[in-house]
């Protein structure tokens, strides 16, 4: 006979499973590439579970920034079911994946302070609950508290007020590298290290069905080394600064990702091929330099090697991990949407950034 706890959870549980039905479909999102602009694609969206949220923005934001606080408040309601609907024993391993999210808040506060941003020109990225209390969708900073790091003077005053919420301390020793290059790569980089780091931990073998969410893991910082790797040799950041970049953990060594600091795009493609399939991406990368088409591709090969694994899981708690990936897939699907029709991009180069996950 289950315990009262084992019966909410389970219950919990079996409501996520009949919700992740929600997801928009494949036939859907290819028919909001085709709708004229993003006045249609937010009037689509209205028959969606996106629908009041559209509503709610709509009082305060104009369009585009309408379906981006939609988008976000419904990601984060989503990511509280997911943590509710996790068994009781993996939820700290839930909440240290959906920490990633105070991460993305972070990183957008420091990159508006560097550039003298305002709130208003901020706050509707920020992925962060307005009605959720702290804790209950993974996050440890509150909304108001964004705004607060908001309004303070720059970059340094952030840092020290990050402290404590157990970010400040990492920043703290990577802020002279910032203040001597202006570079925020070097910031990020100590973030993800502490987050993959913690993530990693929480994920380590103790059941037996850790195993597909830690390759997963490692492959999302290959991914994210591998991309950062890419803008910084595009921008002309040197080497030893790039280093700081880079997060320790994943597929491919740090040092073997710097060795290919002055490798051709072609021979990159050859010495990738043991870890991700590349070639015809990095083929395109070499004419384009978009690399926005190139996370597409490592998203591919994430979502084909291992994702649709944790969908066929038994497990309920790989599971959770499946629908909280699956909800962000759809997040940037829509977003690369909107802003795709907002910057006039054709249909056909909207859908080529496009993650349809079958």
């Amino acid at each position: 006979m289950l315990a009262m706890p084992d019966m909410i959870w389970t219950g919990t549980f079996g409501k996520l499973k009949v919700l992740s039905t929600s997801f928009l479909s494949k036939d859907f999102l290819l028919n909001l590439t085709r709708l004229k602009d993003v006045k249609e694609v937010a009037q689509a969206l209205e028959s969606t579970w996106y629908a009041p949220y559209i509503e709610e923005a709509g009082a305060k934001y104009s369009l585009p920034d309408q379906v981006e606080v939609a988008l976000n408040r419904h990601l984060v309601n989503l990511n509280s079911l997911a943590l509710n609907s996790a068994p009781p024993y993996d939820k700290n391993a839930v909440r240290a994946y959906l920490a990633k999210w105070d991460v993305y808040n972070i990183e957008l506060v420091l990159a508006a302070k560097s550039v003298g941003k305002s709130i208003g020109e901020t706050e509707a990225f920020l992925v962060s609950s307005r009605n959720i209390p702290v804790g209950f969708a993974g996050g440890l900073i509150s909304f108001s508290e964004l705004r607060s790091l908001l309004e303070l003077p720059d970059v340094e005053s952030v840092v020290e007020s990050l402290v404590k919420y157990g970010y400040g301390g990492v920043l703290l020793q990577r802020l002279p590298d910032y203040q001597k290059s202006r570079d925020l790569g070097v910031l990020s980089g100590a973030l993800y290290s502490e987050y993959y780091s913690k993530l990693l931990w929480e994920l380590r073998f103790k059941r037996g069905d850790e195993g597909v969410l830690r390759e997963y893991v490692k492959a999302e910082i290959t991914k994210r080394n591998l991309l950062n790797f890419f803008k910084a040799r595009e921008a002309g950041v040197e080497r030893e600064r790039l280093e700081k970049h880079l997060v320790e953990g994943g597929l491919i060594p740090t040092q073997s990702i710097l060795e290919l600091y002055s490798t051709p795009v072609t021979e990159i493609a050859k010495r990738l091929q043991g870890v991700f399939n590349l070639a015809d991406a990095l083929q395109d990368y070499e004419s384009t330099r978009n690399v926005a088409e190139l996370e597409v591709a490592l998203d591919r090969e994430l979502a084909s090697r291992y994702v649709s694994r944790m969908r066929a899981s038994s497990m309920s708690s790989v599971y959770v991990f499946w629908f909280m990936i699956q909800a962000e897939y759809e997040r940037s699907n829509i977003r690369r949407i909107v802003y795709g029709k907002h910057y006039g991009l054709s249909e056909e180069n909207i859908r080529r950034l496009l993650l349809l996950v079958e």
